[in-house]
């Protein structure tokens, strides 16, 4: 398996150069100048405004800019942000944990209830319980975000003012009742965030779990004596999830860029606020360091999800 990881990580390398290639030029090619504010900024001379343009390297060509821009990502050097002149890993560095709080527990809780939810769907098939689930798991993935978000703000901060509906991206946890304070505006992100991929995940494992329990595995489990929770969750469980490991790891990417519009509804400090503010701005380092993590993560993920492929059925071999 060593040597397979290795493989895919070369493999992956001219995969990410080619992301990178694409992402720069359509933000070479976008219109905007990240220098407008000084345009409009008549304390601020032309020949001034020009320095400041050689000094950023904007007036060198397209390709001149890609390869420094290259090598210096290579270094670890991802430049600054046009906006607020600081280090791009310093500034992705200080919204990440927003962002990790939020969707990390919005996406781990959706998985803790679909699984088992689809389970349950799926041993029971067309019970009252599989079509109540059913309902809200279609729910869950047909209503967009925004909708839900906007929703949730009106009952439960507008009607019942129960949880703040502006997120306090300046809160630290310091004592008890600032941790509660913390999850109080969690609440209604991580909702929902949780509401959308549990419909997803729920689907999904149900779909997986009824296409593996009629099969001659399963009989023959049954055949032996083995207790029916033994057969489920030992036997078909483990083969639904070939799929649904799918979904989980690559849904990990989407699940940062599906949160750009939950982050703006609830104004939370996070990337997904930052890269909006940034494609405004013109703001290109900050906008290309983003979208190039989001790219890594899909490859990073890709693998994750085909190394527990072979966790999962010992079928597969990595030759």
């Amino acid at each position: 398996m060593g040597s397979y990881i290795v493989r895919r990580l070369l493999f992956a390398i001219p995969t990410l150069l080619g992301i990178s290639l694409v992402i720069f030029m359509v933000l070479a090619l976008a219109p905007g100048d990240p220098l407008a504010q000084f345009a409009a900024d008549p304390s601020v001379p032309p020949d001034v405004r020009e320095q400041i343009r050689e000094s950023l390297g904007l007036n060198d060509p397209a390709y001149v800019r890609y390869f420094k821009w290259l090598t210096a990502m290579a270094r670890g050097d991802w430049g600054f942000s046009f906006g607020s002149r600081m280090p791009v890993l310093d500034l992705i560095g200080q919204r990440l944990p927003q962002t990790l709080q939020v969707i990390g527990v919005a996406y781990i809780l959706s998985i803790m209830i679909a699984i088992p939810i689809g389970i349950i769907s799926a041993v029971r098939p067309y019970s009252l319980f599989d079509h109540v689930a059913t309902t809200f798991a279609f729910i869950g993935f047909s209503v967009p975000t925004f909708f839900t978000g906007l929703l949730l703000i009106l009952v439960f901060s507008v009607r019942l003012r129960w949880l703040p509906f502006i997120y306090s991206s300046t809160l630290e946890v310091t004592s008890l009742e600032s941790f509660f304070q913390q999850a109080r505006q969690m609440i209604m992100p991580v909702m929902v965030l949780a509401l959308f991929q549990t419909g997803t995940l729920t689907r999904f494992v149900r779909a997986a779990m009824l296409e593996n329990l009629p099969m001659d595995y399963t009989r023959t489990a049954r055949a032996k004596g083995l207790g029916e929770r033994v057969v489920v969750m030992r036997h078909v469980l483990r083969n639904s999830l070939i799929p649904v490991v799918t979904l989980i790891a690559l849904g990990v990417p989407t699940v940062f860029t599906g949160a750009i519009v939950t982050e703006q509804i609830f104004r939370i400090n996070g990337i997904g606020e930052l890269l909006i503010k940034s494609i405004q701005n013109s703001d290109t380092p900050v906008v290309m360091a983003i979208t190039f993590i989001f790219a890594v993560l899909v490859v990073i993920f890709n693998l994750v999800a085909d190394v527990l492929y072979g966790v999962l059925d010992p079928r597969i071999r990595f030759d």
